[in-house]
């Protein structure tokens, strides 16, 4: 009887769990439907064609092997602009070195004057100005997100410092504060998928720089953790350097492509199929699958939840498979993480394994 009131207890979890991802499923889809009518209005025929130059437009497949050159590296030390905000925690903010890649949309990118100015907010143990040996932690929120409220009750910070790490939140392109004065559904990711691409490679760009800070401040380790869209861009981080030592995406989003078939946003059948396979073509340049994971796989853990509608199982494990890593599955949906705190101990007890984190029992 027990077992069946627990098993019965779960699935309505479960179903609540959905109802909750459905429901940010329709207001992302009625927040998106100006984009969308536009794409609609192509043709399949036209679709394709536009597609194809966008992944021509990125030179191919040639640009994946040739990673240096479309994710370069941050130059020299970076300076950022600190504003303590009270004790612990600190605002960082820092010219995004950030160039678009593709001269055809450079204007239409950078004219969101806001996302040219990078930000995060810093978790730290010690002063930020001051030297530290503690280990570090990127934690990257999802879509529509950075804003500090939601991002402080969305991540377990002070478990974290506890456990030996200094955390640090950054702001995606053209979310929250890098928005500028736009209402709505954040500009990144975008319908175009040019403005995707640069948008991710900013995204990149921004992590990195905040990776050589905290090395540059003396973190013996620097690992990325993201939550769906955050999820994707810490596998993506993991394949276009060696610069990081962990990575944990959480319920990630693994391909658009997927994402867009998922939602009914390519209509059914062959055509659909096309489109597909013609999307992922587009967005491959910044795909976490397009490359080898640069982490060593022993360090990499996907976590998934089990009732996720936005972004389903199928996602991480698209991605542990090519990280070839070991892959967790969560109660919960997307939002409703109910197994949450498990994929927070099983991250602890990897960090603990490869010696980045002292056991709990060593500290105490």
């Amino acid at each position: 009887m027990a077992a069946t009131r627990f098993f019965n207890a779960m699935r309505v979890v479960g179903s609540t769990a959905s109802l909750v991802d459905r429901a940010l499923i329709a207001a992302m889809q009625a927040r998106g439907r100006h984009e969308q009518a536009r794409a609609n209005a192509m043709s399949h025929g036209d679709r394709i064609a536009v597609l194809a130059e966008v992944h021509q437009a990125y030179e191919g497949d040639a640009l994946v092997t040739d990673t240096a050159r479309f994710f370069p590296a941050p130059n020299g030390s970076v300076e950022l602009a600190l504003r303590q905000v009270r004790p612990g925690v600190w605002e960082a903010s820092w010219p995004s070195t950030f160039e678009p890649f593709l001269a055809s949309v450079a204007e239409r990118y950078l004219s969101r004057v806001e996302n040219r100015t990078a930000r995060a907010r810093l978790y730290l143990k010690n002063p930020a100005g001051a030297a530290c040996s503690r280990p570090a932690i990127l934690a990257v929120h999802g879509y529509m997100g950075g804003q500090w409220l939601l991002e402080e009750n969305a991540w377990p910070i002070e478990w974290l410092l506890r456990r030996g790490l200094d955390v640090v939140i950054p702001v995606l392109p053209l979310h929250a504060g890098r928005g500028g004065a736009h209402r709505g559904a954040p500009a990144f990711p975008s319908s175009d998928p040019r403005l995707t691409n640069e948008g991710f490679r900013q995204a990149v760009t921004d992590i990195r720089t905040l990776v050589r800070w905290l090395r540059d401040r003396g973190a013996p380790k620097v690992g990325v953790i993201g939550m769906s869209l955050g999820g994707y861009t810490s596998a993506l981080t993991a394949t276009v350097t060696d610069e990081i030592d962990f990575v944990m995406p959480l319920v990630p989003l693994a391909s658009i492509a997927d994402f867009a078939r998922e939602q009914g946003r390519l209509g059914d059948g062959p055509l659909a199929e096309e489109q597909h396979t013609a999307l992922e073509r587009a967005n491959w340049i910044v795909s976490p699958l397009a490359r080898p994971l640069m982490v060593p796989k022993s360090r990499a853990l996907v976590v998934a939840a089990e009732y996720d509608r936005i972004t389903p199982v199928a996602h991480a494990t698209r991605i542990a498979r090519h990280f070839d890593c070991e892959m967790l599955t969560i109660a919960g949906g997307h939002l409703v993480q109910i197994g949450r705190a498990e994929a927070f101990r099983a991250l602890a007890a990897l960090l603990e394994r490869e010696g980045i984190i002292a056991p709990r029992r060593a500290r105490s």
